[in-house]
C-alpha cells in the first residue's frame, strides 16, 4: 500500500494528523510514504509506521534533527531525505534499519561526524552523504559493508587520509563509486588502494592530497574515472593509465604535477538521478 500526501505548509498538522489516523482507527499500515510540501520538524509521527520499506521525504523544507525514533523502522528499504534543511548530528539509531538498502541524506545541513553505526547496515547498497557540514574522519568501518557499491561523502568538511579509510583488510569488497572530492583529505593515494578492484569511479578533486600516483592504482580493471585535479600531487603520472583499457576521463588540474602530463578525456561532473537512486 503507497500513501502519497500533497499538502502546503498550512496543513502540516494535517499530515501527522493522517498517520495518527491511520494507527489509531484501525486503518492498514502502509509500507510506503511520499511526500511533498511539507515545512517543519521531521514528523516524527512516521516511525510509528513499522511496516515501512520506503519513507521518501526529499525535496521538502524539513528542518531540524533526524529523531533517534527513526530507529523503528526495522523494515524500511530506503530512506530519501536529501533537498532539505535538516541539521544536527546523525542519530546513531541509524544503524539500526538492517533493511535499508539506500540512505540519502545529501544537500541538508548536518554536522559532526559521520557515525560508525552506519557499518551496521549489512544491506546497504548506496550512500549518500554529500553536500553537508560532517566532520572529522570517514570511519572506517565502512569498509566492512559488503553491498556497498556507491558512496558520495563530498563536499563536506571532513579529514583523515585515504590510508585510514581502507586500513580494514579486504574492505570495500564490491564498491564501485568513491567520491570524496571538496574536504580536506590530505596524505597520498596509497597503492593499497589497488585492492579494492571494483572501482570505477574514483573522485578525489578539491582535497589537500599530496606526493606521486601510484602505478599499482592502475591495475584496478574497470577504472573508468579518475579525478584527480586540484591537488597537491606531483611527480609523473604512470605510462599505465594511458595504456589502460576502460579509463576514459583522468582529470589533473591544479596540481604539481612535471610538464608534459596529460590529461585523458574531456572533465565532466558525474551526479546521479533520483532515478538512480531508486534503481
Amino acid at each position: 500500500m503507497q500513501m502519497y500526501f500533497t499538502i502546503d505548509s498550512t496543513f502540516y498538522v494535517s499530515f501527522t494528523f493522517m498517520l495518527y489516523l491511520t494507527l489509531r482507527i484501525g486503518g492498514k499500515m502502509p509500507r510506503e510514504v511520499y511526500a511533498v510540501s511539507i515545512v517543519g520538524p521531521f514528523p516524527i509521527a512516521v516511525t510509528n509506521l513499522l511496516d515501512l520499506t520506503r519513507l521518501d521525504l526529499h525535496n521538502n523544507k524539513l528542518t531540524g534533527p533526524i529523531p533517534p525514533q527513526i530507529g523503528r523502522l526495522r523494515r524500511l528499504r530506503m530512506l530519501n531525505l536529501r533537498w532539505n534543511k535538516l541539521q544536527d548530528v546523525l542519530p546513531p539509531e541509524i544503524g539500526e534499519l538492517k533493511k535499508l538498502t539506500h540512505l540519502s541524506l545529501s544537500f541538508n545541513n548536518f554536522k559532526g561526524e559521520i557515525p560508525k553505526e552506519l557499518a551496521n547496515l549489512p544491506q546497504l547498497r548506496y550512500l549518500y552523504l554529500q553536500e553537508n557540514r560532517f566532520t572529522g574522519r570517514i570511519p572506517p568501518e565502512l569498509g566492512t559493508l559488503q553491498n556497498l557499491r556507491h558512496m558520495d561523502v563530498g563536499n563536506n568538511h571532513l579529514v583523515g587520509t585515504i590510508r585510514e579509510l581502507i586500513r580494514i583488510e579486504g574492505c570495500f569488497p564490491v564498491l564501485r563509486n568513491l567520491y570524496l572530492n571538496n574536504n580536506y583529505l590530505t596524505g597520498g593515494v596509497p597503492a593499497q588502494l589497488s585492492n579494492v578492484t571494483n572501482l570505477e569511479i574514483l573522485y578525489l578533486s578539491y582535497n589537500k592530497m599530496s606526493g606521486v600516483i601510484p602505478t599499482a592504482l592502475a591495475d584496478i580493471p574497470k577504472l573508468t574515472y579518475l579525478y584527480l585535479d586540484h591537488n597537491q600531487f606531483s611527480g609523473r603520472i604512470p605510462n599505465a593509465f594511458y595504456k589502460h583499457p576502460f579509463l576514459k576521463e583522468l582529470y589533473i588540474e591544479g596540481n604539481g604535477f612535471r610538464p608534459g602530463v596529460d590529461p585523458i578525456g574531456a572533465h565532466k561532473v558525474l551526479e546521479l538521478s533520483d532515478t538512480d537512486f531508486l534503481v
